[in-house]
């Protein structure tokens, strides 16, 4: 099975040794995305919600350049730094996934890179060549 890599300049630049997603057979694994501005590499904001429609923004559009499209994904991984933002989030994330529900897990964690509020990462399954 090959396996490649996806980069994109429509989403941030990796800020460690990792690729923003990799493809295997038809699955593609997106890397957490925070919520930073793709041409300046920084937090688009402070705030709780900015962060979280630009990481939703980040992984859309590392799926796209892999050949995807959201109603593709299979599972999303959601790391939080404050559980009472929990229903922002799912309000932000319901104009992401309508009617097609991925599996979905969200999770407390103490610290994220760069001081972020939220990161996203997930799996899709990308069309057969």
């Amino acid at each position: 099975m090959a396996i490649s890599t996806i980069q994109t300049d429509q989403a941030p630049a990796a800020i460690g040794p990792y690729s923003q997603g990799v493809v295997a057979g038809n699955l593609l694994f997106v890397s957490g995305q925070l919520g930073l501005d793709p041409s300046t590499g920084e937090l688009v904001s402070p705030d709780f919600e900015p962060q979280a429609r630009q990481s939703l923004e980040n992984v859309k559009a590392i799926v796209l350049a892999a050949g995807g499209s959201l109603d593709r994904i299979l599972a999303v991984d959601v790391f939080i730094t404050h559980m009472g933002n929990f229903s922002a989030f799912n309000d932000i994330y319901q104009g992401y996934f309508d009617r097609h529900r991925p599996a979905r897990a969200v999770v407390e964690v103490r610290n994220l890179p760069k001081g972020g509020c939220i990161e996203i990462k997930c799996t899709a399954m990308l069309p057969s060549p």
